[in-house]
């Protein structure tokens, strides 16, 4: 886990502003560690603010080097390429990293230990945040159900469109409101935020629900849990929310979308049905058409970032009137509709 008082680097070459560049944009967002600069040469000169839709004046810097005499102590890598594997480029610049003494916190399938750890001095890390940590969990066995608590599953409509997001603010709107919640990460930006959770897209398949579980479990004693989502049913290379659905039990669920999305940004050509029919399919999936907990989706948290707002109003009135349910955008105008409902549940 990073010391929150550590100064961070975030790589994002070539990305800053663009969809793989959202880890940078959920460290700096949600992140305790202050952020010295973004290294991306195509972008250098520029602020944040600049190129990605928040209030931030970070500087970005073209080298690491740059970002050391700015007092950089930790590396991020804040990209995620096709793949999620280390591109061989970007080696010369992990070298230089480990040689000057900065830590790497690495949210990439190839563990950067098995590179440079003999390498490391006193004090240096490597947190390769895909790596699982403990034993291997047990196969699920729906204890969760047994549960009295409420185990809210962040769902959506597609990847990359801002689960983890609408959980962290989902989370804090009910911690503002004096609520018991936790956030559970289960993704590589959501880990390095918290400091903790587990690498879903780590697991093998047959361990994958049981690690949720067991996340679950651990976490029992809390009124609220928000379970950060992964891809989504309608994904024809999604595996993630199957072992999230039944090892967490949830028993009420948030969908996510992006406002005036008709088809998948991350697979070919493919439409996404009206908003009633993924509702009840996701529903039907979770509660595995009535063998396991009765779950449902309590409230849509709606991606308007490319909106007006007043384009976004609109879009947030037509979308509740549409499902009859709460909805917001919670970055734009905070989750504390959707966390009400909850509340009253």
């Amino acid at each position: 886990m990073l010391d929150p008082k550590q100064k961070v680097a975030i790589y994002a070459e070539a990305t800053i502003g663009l969809i793989n560049a959202k880890a940078a944009e959920g460290m700096i967002r949600y992140g305790m560690n202050p952020v010295v600069a973004v290294i991306d040469s195509h972008a250098a000169g520029k602020r944040v603010g600049d190129m990605c839709k928040m209030d931030s004046d970070i500087p970005i810097v073209a080298t690491l080097a740059e970002a050391i005499a700015m007092g950089a102590e930790v590396l991020a890598l804040g990209t995620a390429p096709s793949g999620g594997r280390v591109p061989p480029e970007w080696m010369a610049v992990l070298q230089h990293a480990v040689d000057a003494g900065l830590s790497i916190v690495n949210g990439l399938h190839d563990p950067l230990n098995d590179v440079f750890g003999d390498q490391l001095k006193p004090g240096q890390w490597i947190w390769d945040i895909r790596t699982p940590q403990g034993e291997l969990p047990d196969i699920a066995t729906a204890r969760a159900a047994m549960l009295n608590n409420t185990r809210v599953l962040m769902i959506g409509t597609d990847m990359a469109i801002g689960k983890m997001t609408a959980g962290l603010e989902l989370h804090k709107s009910l911690r503002d409101l004096g609520a018991d919640a936790i956030f559970l990460a289960t993704g590589q930006i959501g880990i390095s935020i918290m400091g903790t959770g587990i690498p879903l897209d780590a697991y093998r398949v047959d361990h994958a629900a049981g690690a949720v579980e067991r996340m679950v479990m651990e976490n029992a004693g809390h009124d609220f849990l928000i379970i950060e989502g992964q891809g989504s049913l309608l994904h024809p290379g999604s595996t993630a929310n199957l072992p999230l659905m039944r090892g967490s039990c949830c028993n009420a669920m948030i969908l996510v979308h992006r406002a005036g999305m008709e088809r998948l940004d991350t697979s070919g050509d493919i439409r996404i049905p009206p908003l009633r029919d993924v509702i009840e399919l996701n529903e039907m999936t979770a509660s595995a058409n009535g063998a396991l907990t009765r779950s449902q989706v309590v409230g849509i948290a709606l991606n308007t970032r490319d909106l007006s707002e007043s384009e976004a109003l609109g879009a947030i009135a037509r979308t509740s009137e549409e499902t009859g349910l709460p909805v917001t955008d919670p970055v734009r105008f905070g989750a504390s509709v959707l966390a009400k409902g909850l509340l009253s549940e």
